[in-house]
């Protein structure tokens, strides 16, 4: 099915040709959705911790946190353009010489643009962008409101201004401080310091663009003196790109292998879930995995560290009866009440009912990859959220779900989707080691049958594109999940650029 020329470019992407022809079948098959039994809720399937129980928590992580190596894990590969896809829009669809700009953004499309326009000043961008303006412009100050703001946009987002639209969305000025700014980047440092760190060194990793890996580096060169003065942490900062061998096909609507004009196959990158085999490069005690735009403006930044340490202390506690239990699992005699209790903290803790209380059973429940998710009450932000699933075998377990992973045209389904009362914010704290020190190899414990498939469109033509199962999702399928509450304020992405007008972006 394949011609010379394919099977070399097969082999030329790190694939094989089998694997390529189980994606084909994956697309042929269509993907089963998720059979959702009920969503997780406050004290079923969720814990909710009381203020002591926190402090507990975080007091267990101070006093253990020296001795572990702590890394903090952040995907931030994408550029910044959907950030600015209202922008965009205003300066294809306005023409500053025709239009009048207030008639424009009083219509109910452009409600975002009023609001932006109304809120320059606060935007930590903003000094630069007026300053480039008044530089090529001398007679700015006098053009019409609608040239004004017309050219602040295209200074904003175009090649020879700010270039916004070709910038990863880590390296954009989020917040302000004095004159200066700070970008998502600098507040994923800033906070790591705060509880990512041993022995006064903070380690993250970001998974970038390969293109984009110079511009962080260079961000970083700029900030270093100013953020290591500012902490007293040294940072340790490593990189990595998601990996050709991860891409997938694409396929023709009737699910043939769609190849271009010239007979060449279309690979594409498929989403989030690649970057499963950046995470498993990592090695490291704990793992925190937070989304790049989801930061605060210093102010917050202790209460969003008191919530981490949370999360992880409640790790280090589950582990320590882990290690212990597997430990005697692992003995030549163990009694039956042991079993017995080993059984019911699977059942209380990891929420996994119904286990046999035998050695082999036990063991491969508990000699698990380990991760706590902190979930937030659910404000109808889109995206996923816990839910307790039932799997192909029958085997019921709480997983971070995405609603595209579950049929909504099923009245059944929806009905517990729209009962759901949290949501999934990106807020991990992992456990990759089993209890003699040693990795797990995370490749291991993933769903295949979580994938998602997308309609896109190649050069005019449509296409289905494969995406592998979520990192967060499908990827962690099979590992031991915990779910615990965590503040709304622990939440504060920025999907669009108006989202840096929240309380939580701005300075006091």
């Amino acid at each position: 099915m394949f011609t010379e020329k394919n099977i070399q470019q097969i082999k030329a992407h790190g694939l094989s040709e089998g694997i390529v022809k189980e994606q084909l079948q994956i697309f042929k098959n269509g993907i089963p959705f998720a059979n959702v039994v009920e969503p997780a809720s406050a004290n079923k399937g969720i814990k909710v911790f009381s203020y002591e129980e926190q402090q507990q928590f975080v007091q267990l992580f101070e006093a253990n946190k020296a001795k572990l190596e702590l890394m903090k894990f952040v995907p931030a590969s994408g550029a910044a353009t959907r950030m600015f896809k209202f922008l965009h829009q205003f300066l294809e669809n306005f023409n500053p010489e025709e239009d009048d700009i207030e008639t424009f953004i009083q219509k109910e499309e452009n409600k975002d643009l009023k609001t932006f326009f109304a809120s320059t000043d606060k935007f930590a961008f903003s000094h630069l962008v007026k300053a480039n303006l008044n530089e090529k412009y001398p007679d700015f100050k006098g053009f019409s409101l609608g040239k004004r703001y017309y050219l602040f946009v295209r200074e904003v987002l175009g090649e020879s201004g700010l270039n916004f639209s070709n910038t990863p969305k880590g390296l954009v000025p989020f917040h302000k401080v004095g004159k200066d700014f700070i970008t998502a980047f600098g507040e994923q440092l800033y906070e790591a310091a705060y509880y990512a760190t041993s022995n006064n060194v903070a380690n993250l990793h970001f998974t970038v663009s390969e293109e984009h890996q110079e511009k962080f580096k260079a961000r970083y060169n700029e900030i270093q003196d100013s953020i290591e003065a500012k902490t007293g942490v040294k940072f340790n900062i490593s990189y990595s790109f998601q990996k050709n061998e991860t891409d997938t096909v694409a396929v023709t609507p009737e699910n043939e292998l769609f190849l271009d004009e010239n007979g060449n196959i279309v690979f594409r990158p498929s989403g989030h879930g690649a970057l499963l085999e950046n995470l498993n490069d990592i090695d490291a005690d704990i793992i925190f995995i937070k989304n790049i735009d989801n930061v605060v403006s210093e102010n917050y930044v202790e209460t969003i560290a008191f919530q981490k340490k949370v999360l992880a202390g409640k790790l280090i506690s589950l582990q320590h009866k882990i290690y212990d239990y597997v430990e005697k699992l692992h003995s030549e005699t163990i009694l039956d009440e042991t079993l017995k209790e080993i059984s019911q903290f699977i059942s209380d803790e990891l929420k996994i009912p119904n286990i046999s209380a035998n050695k082999k059973t036990l063991l491969t429940i508990l000699e698990r990859p380990l991760r706590v998710c902190g979930v937030v009450e659910n404000t109808g932000a889109p995206g996923g959220g816990p839910f307790l699933i039932k799997d192909k075998h029958g085997n019921q377990s709480y997983q971070i779900v995405e609603m595209s992973q579950i049929d909504i045209n099923n009245p059944q389904q929806k009905a517990l989707v729209d009962k759901a009362t949290h949501f999934n914010p990106v807020d991990l704290v992992c456990g990759v080691r089993d209890y003699k020190g040693k990795k797990f190899d995370l490749l291991k414990y993933s769903d295949p049958d979580t994938c998602f498939i997308s309609s896109k469109s190649h050069q005019g033509k449509p296409i289905k594109a494969l995406e592998l199962p979520g990192l967060w999702n499908g990827a962690m399928a099979n590992w031991n999940t915990v779910f615990v509450e965590v503040p709304l304020v622990t939440f504060n992405p920025v999907k669009t650029v108006n989202d840096l007008l929240n309380k939580a972006h701005q300075p006091k």
